[in-house]
Protein backbone atom coordinates (compact mmCIF):
# COMPACT_ATOMS: atom_id res chain seq x y z
CA UNK A 1 0.00 0.00 0.00
CA UNK A 2 1.41 3.40 0.95
CA UNK A 3 3.83 4.59 3.60
CA UNK A 4 2.31 4.69 7.10
CA UNK A 5 1.22 8.12 8.32
CA UNK A 6 -1.04 9.50 11.00
CA UNK A 7 -4.56 9.32 9.71
CA UNK A 8 -6.91 12.30 9.79
CA UNK A 9 -10.46 12.42 11.01
CA UNK A 10 -12.59 12.57 7.91
CA UNK A 11 -14.11 10.42 5.20
CA UNK A 12 -12.78 9.38 1.83
CA UNK A 13 -14.60 7.65 -1.00
CA UNK A 14 -12.90 5.54 -3.69
CA UNK A 15 -14.63 4.85 -7.01
CA UNK A 16 -13.15 1.97 -8.98
CA UNK A 17 -12.64 1.45 -12.67
CA UNK A 18 -14.69 -0.67 -15.03
CA UNK A 19 -15.81 1.38 -18.03
CA UNK A 20 -19.45 2.44 -18.33
CA UNK A 21 -20.36 -0.48 -16.07
CA UNK A 22 -18.49 1.27 -13.27
CA UNK A 23 -19.83 4.71 -14.21
CA UNK A 24 -23.41 3.50 -13.79
CA UNK A 25 -22.81 1.33 -10.72
CA UNK A 26 -21.24 4.31 -8.95
CA UNK A 27 -24.21 6.49 -9.87
CA UNK A 28 -26.31 4.15 -7.74
CA UNK A 29 -23.77 4.27 -4.91
CA UNK A 30 -23.69 8.08 -4.91
CA UNK A 31 -27.47 8.22 -5.10
CA UNK A 32 -27.76 6.30 -1.83
CA UNK A 33 -24.96 8.27 -0.17
CA UNK A 34 -26.82 11.46 -1.03
CA UNK A 35 -30.11 10.19 0.40
CA UNK A 36 -28.37 9.29 3.66
CA UNK A 37 -26.86 12.77 3.93
CA UNK A 38 -23.36 11.29 3.68
CA UNK A 39 -22.34 12.61 0.27
CA UNK A 40 -21.85 16.14 1.57
CA UNK A 41 -19.75 14.83 4.48
CA UNK A 42 -17.11 13.23 2.25
CA UNK A 43 -13.76 15.04 2.32
CA UNK A 44 -12.14 13.46 -0.73
CA UNK A 45 -13.34 11.43 -3.70
CA UNK A 46 -10.66 9.46 -5.50
CA UNK A 47 -11.41 7.73 -8.78
CA UNK A 48 -10.01 5.77 -11.68
CA UNK A 49 -11.25 4.94 -15.16
CA UNK A 50 -15.04 4.59 -15.39
CA UNK A 51 -15.32 5.90 -11.84
CA UNK A 52 -13.65 9.12 -12.94
CA UNK A 53 -16.42 9.77 -15.45
CA UNK A 54 -18.93 9.70 -12.58
CA UNK A 55 -16.69 11.73 -10.29
CA UNK A 56 -16.01 14.30 -13.00
CA UNK A 57 -19.71 15.03 -13.49
CA UNK A 58 -20.32 15.13 -9.74
CA UNK A 59 -17.41 17.52 -9.27
CA UNK A 60 -18.42 19.86 -12.05
CA UNK A 61 -22.06 19.93 -10.91
CA UNK A 62 -21.30 20.11 -7.19
CA UNK A 63 -22.01 23.84 -6.82
CA UNK A 64 -25.42 23.32 -8.45
CA UNK A 65 -26.52 20.70 -5.93
CA UNK A 66 -29.11 22.10 -3.53
CA UNK A 67 -28.45 20.50 -0.15
CA UNK A 68 -31.20 20.86 2.43
CA UNK A 69 -30.91 20.97 6.23
CA UNK A 70 -30.38 17.18 6.24
CA UNK A 71 -27.51 17.45 3.73
CA UNK A 72 -29.59 15.84 0.98
CA UNK A 73 -29.49 17.31 -2.53
CA UNK A 74 -33.01 17.14 -3.93
CA UNK A 75 -31.78 17.86 -7.46
CA UNK A 76 -29.15 15.07 -7.50
CA UNK A 77 -31.08 13.17 -10.16
CA UNK A 78 -31.25 16.14 -12.54
CA UNK A 79 -27.69 17.34 -12.05
CA UNK A 80 -25.80 14.04 -11.85
CA UNK A 81 -27.87 10.98 -12.77
CA UNK A 82 -29.51 12.16 -15.97
CA UNK A 83 -26.36 13.59 -17.63
CA UNK A 84 -24.47 10.38 -16.92
CA UNK A 85 -27.28 8.19 -18.20
CA UNK A 86 -27.39 10.23 -21.40
CA UNK A 87 -23.63 9.91 -21.84
CA UNK A 88 -23.69 6.14 -21.24
CA UNK A 89 -26.22 5.91 -24.08
CA UNK A 90 -23.51 6.93 -26.54
CA UNK A 91 -20.91 4.86 -28.39
CA UNK A 92 -17.66 6.49 -27.33
CA UNK A 93 -14.88 3.95 -27.81
CA UNK A 94 -15.80 2.77 -31.34
CA UNK A 95 -16.55 6.21 -32.76
CA UNK A 96 -13.42 7.69 -31.16
CA UNK A 97 -11.41 4.70 -32.35
CA UNK A 98 -12.52 5.02 -35.97
CA UNK A 99 -11.97 8.79 -35.96
CA UNK A 100 -8.53 8.37 -34.41
CA UNK A 101 -7.49 5.73 -36.93
CA UNK A 102 -8.62 7.89 -39.85
CA UNK A 103 -7.00 11.06 -38.53
CA UNK A 104 -3.43 11.94 -39.45
CA UNK A 105 -2.98 14.49 -36.68
CA UNK A 106 -4.93 13.11 -33.70
CA UNK A 107 -4.77 9.97 -31.55
CA UNK A 108 -7.74 7.93 -30.37
CA UNK A 109 -7.30 9.43 -26.89
CA UNK A 110 -7.66 12.92 -28.39
CA UNK A 111 -11.01 11.88 -29.81
CA UNK A 112 -12.11 10.52 -26.44
CA UNK A 113 -11.18 13.84 -24.83
CA UNK A 114 -13.29 15.64 -27.43
CA UNK A 115 -16.26 13.37 -26.69
CA UNK A 116 -15.95 13.97 -22.95
CA UNK A 117 -15.68 17.71 -23.45
CA UNK A 118 -18.55 17.94 -25.95
CA UNK A 119 -21.02 15.86 -23.94
CA UNK A 120 -20.07 16.33 -20.29
CA UNK A 121 -17.53 18.98 -19.36
CA UNK A 122 -17.91 21.81 -21.88
CA UNK A 123 -14.39 23.27 -21.66
CA UNK A 124 -14.26 23.11 -17.87
CA UNK A 125 -10.84 22.74 -16.28
CA UNK A 126 -9.68 21.31 -12.97
CA UNK A 127 -10.02 24.85 -11.63
CA UNK A 128 -13.79 24.64 -12.10
CA UNK A 129 -14.03 21.94 -9.44
CA UNK A 130 -15.17 22.98 -5.94
CA UNK A 131 -12.62 24.31 -3.47
CA UNK A 132 -12.25 22.37 -0.24
CA UNK A 133 -14.39 24.94 1.57
CA UNK A 134 -17.21 24.16 -0.87
CA UNK A 135 -17.06 20.39 -1.13
CA UNK A 136 -14.80 17.34 -1.36
CA UNK A 137 -11.48 17.34 -3.15
CA UNK A 138 -11.80 15.35 -6.36
CA UNK A 139 -8.71 13.34 -7.31
CA UNK A 140 -8.54 11.67 -10.73
CA UNK A 141 -5.88 9.00 -10.93
CA UNK A 142 -3.91 8.00 -14.00
CA UNK A 143 -0.77 5.88 -14.47
CA UNK A 144 2.51 7.08 -15.94
CA UNK A 145 3.93 4.77 -18.60
CA UNK A 146 7.27 6.51 -17.99
CA UNK A 147 7.70 6.36 -14.21
CA UNK A 148 5.21 3.59 -13.49
CA UNK A 149 3.48 5.40 -10.64
CA UNK A 150 0.13 6.99 -9.86
CA UNK A 151 -0.39 10.43 -11.42
CA UNK A 152 -2.96 12.53 -9.56
CA UNK A 153 -5.06 15.31 -11.06
CA UNK A 154 -6.91 17.66 -8.70
CA UNK A 155 -7.74 21.33 -8.38
CA UNK A 156 -4.84 22.20 -6.03
CA UNK A 157 -2.21 20.29 -8.00
CA UNK A 158 -1.30 17.50 -10.37
CA UNK A 159 1.58 15.28 -9.39
CA UNK A 160 3.81 12.38 -10.22
CA UNK A 161 5.69 11.94 -6.95
CA UNK A 162 8.89 10.94 -8.75
CA UNK A 163 8.84 14.04 -10.96
CA UNK A 164 7.16 16.68 -8.78
CA UNK A 165 3.94 18.66 -8.95
CA UNK A 166 2.27 21.53 -10.77
CA UNK A 167 0.15 23.81 -8.59
CA UNK A 168 -3.33 24.90 -9.73
CA UNK A 169 -3.10 23.11 -13.11
CA UNK A 170 -5.13 24.57 -15.97
CA UNK A 171 -5.67 21.15 -17.51
CA UNK A 172 -9.14 20.47 -18.89
CA UNK A 173 -11.42 18.22 -16.88
CA UNK A 174 -11.99 16.16 -20.02
CA UNK A 175 -8.24 15.54 -20.31
CA UNK A 176 -7.91 14.49 -16.66
CA UNK A 177 -10.84 12.07 -16.94
CA UNK A 178 -9.55 10.70 -20.26
CA UNK A 179 -6.09 10.15 -18.75
CA UNK A 180 -7.74 8.26 -15.90
CA UNK A 181 -9.86 6.13 -18.26
CA UNK A 182 -7.35 5.50 -21.06
CA UNK A 183 -7.75 1.73 -21.13
CA UNK A 184 -4.72 0.13 -22.80
CA UNK A 185 -4.01 -0.50 -25.56
CA UNK A 186 -7.07 0.85 -27.38
CA UNK A 187 -7.75 4.19 -25.63
CA UNK A 188 -4.19 4.73 -24.46
CA UNK A 189 -2.01 6.73 -24.16
CA UNK A 190 -2.98 10.30 -23.29
CA UNK A 191 0.02 12.52 -23.96
CA UNK A 192 0.43 15.85 -22.18
CA UNK A 193 2.83 18.55 -23.33
CA UNK A 194 3.80 20.73 -20.36
CA UNK A 195 5.99 23.69 -19.46
CA UNK A 196 9.05 22.40 -17.62
CA UNK A 197 9.13 25.58 -15.51
CA UNK A 198 5.65 24.93 -14.08
CA UNK A 199 6.91 22.01 -12.02
CA UNK A 200 7.96 22.15 -8.38
CA UNK A 201 10.03 19.56 -6.61
CA UNK A 202 8.58 17.58 -3.70
CA UNK A 203 9.69 14.93 -1.26
CA UNK A 204 10.70 11.79 -3.14
CA UNK A 205 10.96 13.54 -6.53
CA UNK A 206 14.17 11.81 -7.58
CA UNK A 207 13.46 12.53 -11.27
CA UNK A 208 12.71 16.23 -10.97
CA UNK A 209 15.93 17.08 -12.80
CA UNK A 210 14.84 15.23 -15.94
CA UNK A 211 13.42 18.00 -18.14
CA UNK A 212 12.15 15.53 -20.71
CA UNK A 213 9.85 13.98 -18.12
CA UNK A 214 8.65 17.44 -17.06
CA UNK A 215 7.88 18.42 -20.64
CA UNK A 216 5.97 15.36 -21.83
CA UNK A 217 3.86 12.91 -19.84
CA UNK A 218 2.63 9.64 -21.38
CA UNK A 219 -0.32 8.32 -19.42
CA UNK A 220 -2.56 5.29 -19.33
CA UNK A 221 -5.57 4.12 -17.33
CA UNK A 222 -5.42 4.76 -13.58
CA UNK A 223 -6.62 1.22 -12.99
CA UNK A 224 -3.29 -0.16 -14.19
CA UNK A 225 -1.73 1.15 -10.97
CA UNK A 226 -4.71 0.94 -8.60
CA UNK A 227 -8.04 -0.26 -9.97
CA UNK A 228 -9.86 0.59 -6.74
CA UNK A 229 -8.73 4.22 -6.82
CA UNK A 230 -7.95 3.66 -3.16
CA UNK A 231 -4.52 5.11 -2.52
CA UNK A 232 -5.33 8.86 -2.32
CA UNK A 233 -7.92 8.25 0.42
CA UNK A 234 -6.32 5.23 2.08
CA UNK A 235 -3.22 7.17 3.07
CA UNK A 236 -5.14 10.03 4.69
CA UNK A 237 -8.49 9.27 6.33
CA UNK A 238 -9.70 7.11 9.20
CA UNK A 239 -12.99 6.42 7.44
CA UNK A 240 -12.83 4.97 3.94
CA UNK A 241 -15.73 3.95 1.71
CA UNK A 242 -15.10 1.91 -1.43
CA UNK A 243 -17.49 1.39 -4.33
CA UNK A 244 -16.00 -1.31 -6.55
CA UNK A 245 -17.43 -2.14 -9.96
CA UNK A 246 -14.48 -4.29 -10.94
CA UNK A 247 -15.15 -8.01 -11.21
CA UNK A 248 -12.76 -10.89 -10.44
CA UNK A 249 -11.02 -12.35 -13.45
CA UNK A 250 -13.13 -14.89 -15.30
CA UNK A 251 -12.00 -18.49 -15.63
CA UNK A 252 -10.76 -19.36 -19.12
CA UNK A 253 -10.19 -23.06 -19.66
CA UNK A 254 -8.91 -22.48 -23.17
CA UNK A 255 -7.30 -19.03 -23.33
CA UNK A 256 -6.33 -17.61 -26.70
CA UNK A 257 -2.76 -18.22 -27.84
CA UNK A 258 -2.70 -15.11 -30.03
CA UNK A 259 -0.08 -12.70 -28.70
CA UNK A 260 -2.35 -9.66 -28.32
CA UNK A 261 -5.00 -11.71 -26.50
CA UNK A 262 -2.34 -13.15 -24.23
CA UNK A 263 -1.15 -9.62 -23.46
CA UNK A 264 -4.66 -8.50 -22.50
CA UNK A 265 -5.15 -11.62 -20.40
CA UNK A 266 -1.85 -11.02 -18.60
CA UNK A 267 -2.83 -7.40 -17.93
CA UNK A 268 -6.12 -8.62 -16.48
CA UNK A 269 -4.33 -11.07 -14.18
CA UNK A 270 -1.92 -8.39 -12.94
CA UNK A 271 -4.76 -5.95 -12.34
CA UNK A 272 -6.80 -8.56 -10.48
CA UNK A 273 -3.92 -9.53 -8.20
CA UNK A 274 -3.06 -5.96 -7.20
CA UNK A 275 -6.76 -5.19 -6.63
CA UNK A 276 -7.14 -8.31 -4.48
CA UNK A 277 -4.14 -7.35 -2.34
CA UNK A 278 -5.49 -3.86 -1.70
CA UNK A 279 -8.96 -5.18 -0.95
CA UNK A 280 -7.59 -7.80 1.47
CA UNK A 281 -5.61 -5.20 3.39
CA UNK A 282 -8.64 -2.90 3.52
CA UNK A 283 -10.94 -5.62 4.88
CA UNK A 284 -8.33 -6.64 7.46
CA UNK A 285 -8.22 -3.09 8.79
CA UNK A 286 -12.01 -2.89 8.94
CA UNK A 287 -12.15 -6.15 10.90
CA UNK A 288 -9.28 -5.11 13.18
CA UNK A 289 -10.91 -1.72 13.87
CA UNK A 290 -7.80 0.07 12.60
CA UNK A 291 -10.05 1.90 10.20
CA UNK A 292 -13.78 2.47 9.86
CA UNK A 293 -15.93 2.49 6.76
CA UNK A 294 -17.20 -0.18 4.41
CA UNK A 295 -16.71 -1.81 1.02
CA UNK A 296 -19.28 -2.88 -1.54
CA UNK A 297 -18.49 -4.50 -4.87
CA UNK A 298 -20.49 -5.42 -7.91
CA UNK A 299 -19.81 -9.12 -7.28
CA UNK A 300 -20.58 -8.90 -3.55
CA UNK A 301 -23.33 -11.19 -2.28
CA UNK A 302 -25.79 -8.80 -0.67
CA UNK A 303 -26.96 -11.62 1.61
CA UNK A 304 -23.51 -11.58 3.24
CA UNK A 305 -24.38 -8.29 4.97
CA UNK A 306 -26.95 -10.23 7.02
CA UNK A 307 -29.56 -7.49 6.79
CA UNK A 308 -33.07 -8.87 7.17
CA UNK A 309 -34.47 -5.89 5.27
CA UNK A 310 -31.98 -5.62 2.41
CA UNK A 311 -33.59 -4.10 -0.66
CA UNK A 312 -33.00 -7.18 -2.80
CA UNK A 313 -31.81 -10.75 -2.45
CA UNK A 314 -29.04 -12.31 -4.49
CA UNK A 315 -30.40 -13.87 -7.64
CA UNK A 316 -29.42 -14.88 -11.16
CA UNK A 317 -29.79 -11.32 -12.44
CA UNK A 318 -27.69 -9.65 -9.74
CA UNK A 319 -24.96 -12.26 -10.17
CA UNK A 320 -24.87 -11.60 -13.92
CA UNK A 321 -24.17 -7.87 -13.60
CA UNK A 322 -20.49 -8.30 -12.74
CA UNK A 323 -19.90 -9.92 -16.13
CA UNK A 324 -21.31 -6.97 -18.07
CA UNK A 325 -18.87 -5.45 -20.51
CA UNK A 326 -16.59 -2.63 -19.38
CA UNK A 327 -16.44 -0.81 -22.71
CA UNK A 328 -17.43 2.79 -23.32
CA UNK A 329 -20.26 1.84 -25.65
CA UNK A 330 -24.01 2.27 -25.55
CA UNK A 331 -25.74 0.75 -22.52
CA UNK A 332 -29.45 0.15 -23.02
CA UNK A 333 -31.97 1.59 -20.55
CA UNK A 334 -32.51 -1.77 -18.89
CA UNK A 335 -28.76 -2.32 -18.47
CA UNK A 336 -28.37 1.13 -16.98
CA UNK A 337 -31.32 0.64 -14.66
CA UNK A 338 -30.05 -2.66 -13.33
CA UNK A 339 -26.51 -1.37 -12.73
CA UNK A 340 -27.67 1.81 -10.99
CA UNK A 341 -30.13 -0.10 -8.82
CA UNK A 342 -27.52 -2.71 -7.90
CA UNK A 343 -24.99 -0.04 -6.89
CA UNK A 344 -27.73 1.64 -4.83
CA UNK A 345 -28.85 -1.59 -3.14
CA UNK A 346 -25.32 -2.73 -2.26
CA UNK A 347 -24.33 0.72 -0.98
CA UNK A 348 -27.49 0.78 1.14
CA UNK A 349 -26.75 -2.63 2.66
CA UNK A 350 -23.07 -1.88 3.33
CA UNK A 351 -23.73 1.55 4.81
CA UNK A 352 -26.65 0.53 7.01
CA UNK A 353 -24.69 -2.47 8.28
CA UNK A 354 -21.33 -0.85 8.98
CA UNK A 355 -21.58 2.96 8.91
CA UNK A 356 -25.10 4.23 9.50
CA UNK A 357 -27.10 1.48 11.30
CA UNK A 358 -29.79 3.92 12.44
CA UNK A 359 -30.77 4.71 8.84
CA UNK A 360 -34.15 3.54 7.60
CA UNK A 361 -34.60 1.17 4.70
CA UNK A 362 -35.51 2.98 1.45
CA UNK A 363 -39.05 2.45 0.24
CA UNK A 364 -37.90 1.20 -3.16
CA UNK A 365 -35.08 1.12 -5.66
CA UNK A 366 -34.47 4.50 -7.32
CA UNK A 367 -35.29 3.24 -10.83
CA UNK A 368 -38.32 1.13 -9.99
CA UNK A 369 -38.99 0.29 -13.64
CA UNK A 370 -35.95 -2.02 -13.55
CA UNK A 371 -36.39 -4.34 -10.53
CA UNK A 372 -33.66 -6.71 -9.46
Amino acid sequence: MVEERKLEEGMGLALSGGGFRATLFHVGSLWRLNELGLLKKIDRISSVSGGSITAGVLGLRWRKLKFDSNDVAANFNDEVVKPLQAFCSLDIDVTAGIAGILSIFKRISDMVISKYDENLFHRATLQDLPSESEGPRFVFCSTSLQTGVNVRFSKPYMADYRIGKIDAPKISLATAVAASSAFPPFLSPVILTLNVNDWKSMEGADLFGDKKLRSRMILTDGGVYDNLGLEPVWGRYKTVLVSDAGAPLELKEDPSLLWHNQLLRALGIITEQTRALRKRKLIEEYIGKARSGTYWGIKTDINDYNLDDALVKDNKLTKSLSSMRTRLDKFADIEQGHLINWGYALADAALRKHVYPQASKPKELPLSAFPL
